[in-house]
């Protein structure tokens, strides 16, 4: 028990005393992660804006999604050969370009595309932030996976935040906003970070694409997929399920970054210590189905605590969905989880597109029933194909767990 205490106890020990480089890197990190969730509370302010339809607007996490999916398989080909500060400021350089251009849009096809944009320079990014902080990083890698996590968690949470400020004035600051802070990154990495060495072996497009022919990694991937399906109908479809104000909306998601935050980093490693990897997943992906549909059928109060609610699920299930990939096959971890991840991100650029049309096409209920049923249905494939999830990743050393639950979101 007292094992999987020590990676956050040695991180505390030394996570203000890190180079310039490595808060550089994390700074343009916690932003980076803002993007994620920014343009939640003012989805229905961009629909009114640009007069456009709830299916029509949520093709902003489609396409950035869809584009993340696909730079699975790109990034680590280009970080091995150019090197890790240059495919920083390259993600850098494409985000400051695009969110920019972003807040010119004239129409929500502009919109959509320059966002795309956006999801290629992120990917980019955020695949190799994590290596070069724990290359950079004084204290050891406890230390720089601390850091990491600790603005992956500020950015989820913050990202909603800065979306409502900004966005009560107008729609386009969010955007505008987040490429001054991008180009500020762009900046102190430039000016802060020396060269990391480059890999010793270069990654081909298609090394994540072999790795899924491991079973249990396919497995984990699949499952995810469903799980990711569920995870984004609640993240693109909910702020118009809600109707509020971009203040008020932002407070709402706010909150569920933070219970995101907390369970994936503090309490999901606890629970899977008492009752196991697969148990814990299982149970609270039952949980998030449970807690979806009571979202999508109960009150306006009972849907706000339910958007709330989800983020400690989600939180746990990201930390062991990531963990199980991971751990799961004999592959490189940068390439397991690249591929993992180029599974599941297609379902968060699948869920945006299919909920809004699913409403059109039925009632504002459906949409949540659905993302119970993917819900259950990545359950079920883990009940299924336990004992090829369970090989190797339930003799993972504790610290494993703090390390791979960065990954799912640097990768």
């Amino acid at each position: 028990m007292g094992a999987s205490q020590d990676p956050f106890d040695a991180g505390a020990t030394s996570l203000l005393r890190q180079p310039k480089a490595v808060w550089a890197t994390a700074g343009a990190s916690v932003v980076a992660f803002m993007g994620i969730g920014l343009v939640d509370p003012i989805l229905p302010s961009i629909a009114q804006g640009l007069d456009a339809t709830a299916s029509q607007v949520s093709l902003l996490f489609t396409s950035y999604f869809l584009i993340t999916a696909i730079a699975m398989l790109v990034t680590g080909f280009v970080s091995s050969r150019i090197g890790g500060k240059k495919t920083l400021l390259l993600g850098l350089a494409l985000v400051v370009v695009f969110a920019g251009l972003a807040g010119t849009s004239g129409s929500v096809q502009e919109l959509v595309g320059f966002r795309a944009g956006w999801g290629l320079g992120n990917a980019l990014f955020v695949s190799t932030a994590l290596a070069v902080i724990v290359g950079a990083a004084a204290g050891g890698s406890a230390a720089a996976i601390l850091l990491y996590e600790s603005a992956l968690g500020l950015g989820m949470a913050c990202g909603p935040l800065l979306g409502a400020l900004l966005g009560d004035a107008s729609w386009r600051y969010p955007f505008f906003g987040t490429a001054f802070l991008m180009a500020i990154g762009f900046l102190c990495i430039t000016v802060f970070l020396k060269e990391q060495p480059k890999p010793a072996r270069k990654t081909s497009l298609l090394d994540p694409i072999k790795a899924l022919g491991h079973g249990g990694l396919a497995s984990a991937a699949v499952s995810s997929f469903f799980y990711n399906y569920t995870f984004f109908t609640v993240l693109a479809f909910t702020p118009f399920v809600l109707d509020m104000t971009p203040y008020k909306s932002g407070a709402v998601f706010f909150a569920w970054g933070v219970l995101l935050a907390v369970f994936s980093v503090f309490a999901a490693p606890r629970l899977q210590e008492r009752f196991g990897s697969l148990k814990v997943l299982g149970g609270s992906l039952v949980l998030l189905a449970l807690d979806v549909l009571v979202l999508g059928y109960g009150n306006h109060t009972a849907a706000i605590v339910c958007t709330i609610l989800s983020g400690a699920f989600i939180g746990v299930n990201n930390t062991v969905y990531t963990e199980l990939a991971l751990g799961v096959s004999d592959a490189p971890r940068p390439v397991a989880s690249a591929g993992y991840n180029f599974v599941r991100w297609f379902a968060a650029a699948a869920a945006p597109f299919f909920a809004p049309k699913i409403e059109e096409w039925t009632d504002i209920h459906i949409p949540f029933v659905v993302a119970a049923v993917t819900a259950v249905l990545g359950a079920l494939v883990v009940v299924v194909r336990r004992k090829a999830l369970t090989h190797e990743a339930e003799e993972l050393e504790p610290r494993h767990a703090t390390e791979d639950s960065v990954a799912v979101f640097a990768n």
